[in-house]
């Protein structure tokens, strides 16, 4: 059993814990210190172990307390470098050692961005933060990189007197101290482990509950995330007791990759979310994250025998419950209806793309390339499938709770999953066999069976979406939509070719979308304007694209003005004026997307 984007073998060892004693220098932009992985042996005459590596700099190594021979391996692309360590003595199986690794992070580690004062909210201090997922822990930390393997951790962050560091886990006393020393209480993939150095502010928004952001957008995010014990008492109804203790929210500086991450008692959120002040867009964000908590962080997927699947990349499971656990909660927050109109929009997935499939092989593929938005909807589709077959929501929540109490605090196999299933189940087996398991699993494009949804809240984007789209539109065309119903309005006529540009400046004149700041609505609306090639747009699309980072935005953006031909040397160039404030996935991602090689200039 191996993880194609790990160097670490499963057989012989595996880490039980980590000790982190780091300090992190702005100047340098590096993190140095040491730590101290225990690990267990999983064979007799253990005596050597790999760890995954990406960018680091190996000072030295012991095992405990004795001088470990260590070499480097072979860079790889994406993988990073494998670290080889030989222990001076030999293990039975069961027994524990610690190896202690001194190092030192690389200033372009791929987990870390390092922003300078003028990049944040306030201007007057740096700040720093990671984002370990899929596979980028092993440049911030040298440890067995893969989902398959959960462990705890302990930190000790040295950070300069005016800077406040948080973590993924939950803080060992309530001063705030700059050498603050963090603990989790519940094991969690090495993808998890997460840090921020900045000049954060906190306000309680639960009896569980902070946020924490710089002072320019705190209050405003305690008000946006006022429903955050709601969301988590809805949630644990449906999945069981929440297990982290804490559930923290921390709002990034605009140029983090994503619009959320589930990092344990402390999720990321970015500040175009803070516009999105509808509470249903709300349950849609936060509630994903929150369900991350049981689906995903609780029960992690990892490498199959049977399937070389899923490797570090651990969406498909994690996703696509997340998902459906999500508007679970939607459902119980706002109605039926609502699950089922969030629901539809799983139309596009490509057709022969293999990774579109809900099991790909990540055999050469980069983690990051292998991103999309299939794991989420193809992921959900199927389990709502399975929920139609079996008998109802009810019913079928009955086996997700089941299934999460289950393998709670382990990692798990899609055959694994699927055997729980057949038995939990065992009354319908004859149901499920006639289920296209290997059509769902294996073959890409669009799911083999299509979900009947209540189509009562989508009816109306439809008909107006084809108004716009075969009538010459009146200013009669009211719009009295959900801000959900807009998003998906926009989105239709996006999928549809390009709209006259006479069609697009009218809706202009009728519904004035350049004055909406919802960043979900102005997105798609941007998107159209430019694709309908209308030159005023260039410039808001250009500087939505940059005044954030959110990769959901960025990439999209800057590859719409991209196709632009009057417009391409433009796109590159904003692109290189702003590549260094980006994260090192977003900005690798979009240069890939505009062409853009080591020499600074576009393919032509």
């Amino acid at each position: 059993m191996a993880d194609p984007c790990s160097f670490c073998s499963f057989t012989g060892c595996v880490t039980k814990h980590l000790n982190l004693l780091l300090r992190v220098d702005f100047d340098r932009h590096v993190i140095s210190g040491r730590v101290a992985l225990t690990v267990e042996a999983l064979e007799d005459r253990f005596s050597a172990l790999t760890l995954d590596t990406k960018d680091l700099k190996i000072v030295s190594v012991s095992a405990n307390g004795q001088p470990a021979r260590f070499s480097l391996g072979q860079k790889h692309s994406f993988k990073g470098t494998p670290l080889d360590i030989t222990l001076p003595f030999d293990l039975s199986r069961g027994q524990h050692v610690i190896v202690e690794v001194n190092y030192e992070t690389s200033p372009s580690a791929s987990a870390l961005q390092w922003l300078k004062p003028e990049q944040t909210a306030g201007k007057k201090q740096p700040y720093l933060f990671s984002q370990c997922q899929a596979h980028h822990c092993r440049s911030m930390v040298p440890c067995q990189d893969s989902p398959s393997i959960k462990h705890s951790y302990y930190a000790q962050v040295s950070v300069p007197k005016d800077l406040v560091v948080v973590m993924s886990a939950v803080r060992d006393g309530h001063e705030l101290r700059c050498d603050c020393p963090v603990c989790p209480q519940v094991p969690m993939p090495s993808y998890l482990i997460a840090i921020v150095v900045g000049a954060l502010e906190s306000r309680e928004i639960g009896p569980r509950s902070r946020v924490w952001s710089e002072k320019e957008f705190v209050d405003k995010a305690a008000f946006e995330f006022s429903e955050t014990e709601t969301m988590l008492k809805t949630a644990e109804d449906l999945a069981g007791p929440y297990v982290w203790g804490q559930y923290d929210i921390l709002v990034l500086p605009p140029s983090s990759a994503y619009g959320g991450m589930e990092n344990p008692c402390l999720t990321f959120a970015t500040p175009p979310l803070l516009v999105n002040t509808h509470l249903m867009i709300q349950i849609s964000v936060i509630a994903h994250e929150i369900s991350h908590s049981w689906t995903g962080n609780l029960v992690t997927n990892r490498p199959g025998i049977l399937t070389n699947h899923l490797p570090s990349l651990t969406f498909r499971l994690n996703e696509g419950h997340t998902v459906y656990l999500e508007r679970m909660i939607g459902r119980c927050m706002e109605s039926e209806q609502f699950r089922q109109f969030k629901a539809i929009g799983v139309n596009t997935f490509g057709a022969n793309n293999p990774l579109t499939n809900l099991v790909p092989s990540l055999q050469d593929v980069n983690p990051d390339d292998a991103f999309s938005s299939v794991p989420y909807e193809k992921g959900f589709a199927l389990l709502y499938h399975l929920e139609e077959l079996m008998g109802g929501p009810e019913v079928f929540m009955g086996f997700v709770k089941s299934y999460i109490q289950l393998f709670a605090y382990s990692s798990v196999t899609t055959e694994e999953w699927k055997n729980y299933l057949f038995t939990f189940f065992k009354d319908k087996v004859d149901v499920l066999n006639k289920v296209d398991w290997n059509a769902w699993m294996f073959t890409p494009g669009m799911p083999p069976v299509k979900p009947q949804y209540d189509t009562t809240l989508a009816d109306a984007c439809i008909a107006l979406s084809q108004k716009w789209i075969k009538v010459k539109p009146k200013p009669g065309f009211v719009l009295t939509l959900s801000s959900h119903q807009l998003i998906e309005f926009l989105s239709l006529l996006l999928h549809e070719d390009a709209l006259p540009l006479t069609r697009v400046k009218k809706m202009q004149e009728v519904y004035d979308l350049n004055a909406c700041m919802n960043a979900e609505i102005r997105f798609r609306w941007l998107r159209l304007c430019v694709r309908s090639k209308w030159e005023e747009a260039v410039p808001m699309a250009l500087k939505m694209a940059t005044e954030q980072g959110r990769m959901k935005f960025t990439r999209p953006l800057f590859k719409e003005v991209f196709n632009f031909d009057k417009f391409r040397n433009e796109a590159v160039k904003v692109f290189l004026e702003h590549r260094a404030a980006m994260h090192p996935v977003t900005s690798g991602l979009v240069g890939k997307d505009l062409k853009v090689d080591g020499s600074n200039t576009a393919s032509q």
